[in-house]
């Protein structure tokens, strides 16, 4: 075996030009791989962390309705004992924190319109550690000394020519049906991730959305954690922990735009994966044709002299290896290098579908990506090399040496 890989080797570097255009053909689809994966991987980060921390959090826990058909009249399947609820979460090593939500429709006045809107009445101070992917376009967040402050998603302050100092009012049902009232002061226009929910959103203090609806509960409680990937694994504990009177969902479910952008790319990497690997093999299936018909009279002489078709099979074959192994592996070098060097300046990118705010592109080196890619390198090579080895085994001696003249 090394007596071959020894003469593999050799008999790669006879024609250096032709080997070296094989090895930028392999080392650039390589390369390539690496870094649209890690540019693929980094929009998935960053989505779901905008996401995460502007809108949804890790987790939410809530009545099984307010998920299904309870979704558009939330006020309905409130939670009555948020704070034992609390309590439990808590108590899991994985949780940062733990926060109360109401959510309600509503309709919004400025004194000349009324317009729809959604209203979130929350904690501020923890929502504060939370949002941190929340822009403020004008004024400040709420705080928890502004008992009647709120907070407008940009649409809804441009559609009512709202500002930071201005006073609206907002009318909402109670539970019992009747209709109640809230004046309030607009202390800042916030913009998320999603332009449709800042063109509906509304955020108040808990406390003065459950004045205005007249109630103790919650909707739901949100669940912020240290560790991103913990998510899974916490859903898991929390929802056997509460059965099926609460349901504990992730935030993937909760963000299904998400869920449908990571379908989507993926698609587009796969197809992507596809083409290097048929541009690999086409290029070293070029030069292995090239490089066996000059050296059809070699394999003649060898199988002449009593060696056996496999041999001859196995050499091609592992010059095939070498050349797909250095080539992948230098492929892999420089789309490192070439990932550090882009994160050191970044991509700047237009905003998302459904969003108004731009962001900077990062290159991740993914452990996952890396290995993928080498190994399509790799595979691609001896895949285009098992056709050459095969046909130059299975001719003719006589032919093989003829060749030579």
């Amino acid at each position: 075996m090394i007596h071959l890989f020894q003469l593999g080797s050799r008999n790669l570097m006879r024609n250096r030009v032709r080997t070296g255009i094989t090895l930028g053909a392999i080392v650039f689809g390589v390369c390539g791989l690496i870094l649209s994966g890690g540019f693929v991987r980094d929009i998935f980060y960053q989505l779901a962390e905008a996401l995460i921390h502007s809108q949804s959090g890790h987790a939410q826990i809530a009545r099984p309705e307010i998920f299904g058909k309870g979704s558009r009249t939330p006020e309905k399947y409130l939670l009555e004992n948020p704070e034992a609820i609390r309590s439990v979460v808590r108590a899991d090593p994985a949780v940062r924190d733990v926060m109360a939500r109401i959510s309600f429709s509503g309709l919004l006045n400025n004194g000349k319109t009324d317009y729809a809107v959604i209203v979130e009445g929350l904690e501020p101070e923890r929502e504060q550690v939370l949002g941190t992917h929340l822009r403020i376009v004008s004024g400040r967040t709420i705080e928890a000394k502004d008992q009647f402050g709120a907070m407008l998603g940009e649409g809804v302050a441009a559609a009512l020519g709202l500002k930071p100092g201005d006073r609206a009012t907002l009318v909402a049902s109670t539970l019992d049906g009747a209709t109640n009232t809230l004046d309030v002061e607009i202390v800042g226009v916030f913009q998320s991730f999603s332009k449709d929910f800042d063109a509906r959103a509304i955020r108040i203090g808990l406390g003065s959305a459950q004045e205005l609806l007249l109630t103790q509960g919650v909707s739901k409680v949100v669940v912020s954690l240290a560790n991103t990937a913990d998510t899974d694994a916490f859903v898991e504990r929390m929802q056997a922990q509460f059965g099926a009177k609460l349901q504990v969902q992730g935030w993937q479910e909760l963000n299904d735009f998400y869920r449908k952008t990571v379908d989507l790319y993926q698609q587009q990497f796969g197809f992507l994966q596809a083409m290097v690997m048929l541009m690999v093999c086409l290029s070293v299936i070029n030069t292995l044709n090239m490089s066996l018909m000059e050296r059809s009279w070699e394999f003649g002489t060898m199988r002449a002299l009593g060696d056996r078709n496999a041999k001859v099979v196995a050499l091609i074959l592992l010059e095939s290896i070498i050349l797909g192994g250095f080539g992948s592996t230098l492929g892999v070098l420089l789309g490192a290098l070439f990932a550090q060097i882009i994160a050191g300046v970044g991509i700047p990118m237009p905003p998302p579908p459904n969003a108004d705010m731009g962001y900077d592109a990062y290159i991740r080196i993914v452990p996952e990506v890396v290995l993928q890619s080498w190994m399509i390198g790799v595979l691609a090579t001896v895949l285009a090399g098992v056709y050459p080895a095969y046909r130059s085994a299975r001719q003719p001696i006589i032919n093989a040496l003829r060749s030579r003249a």
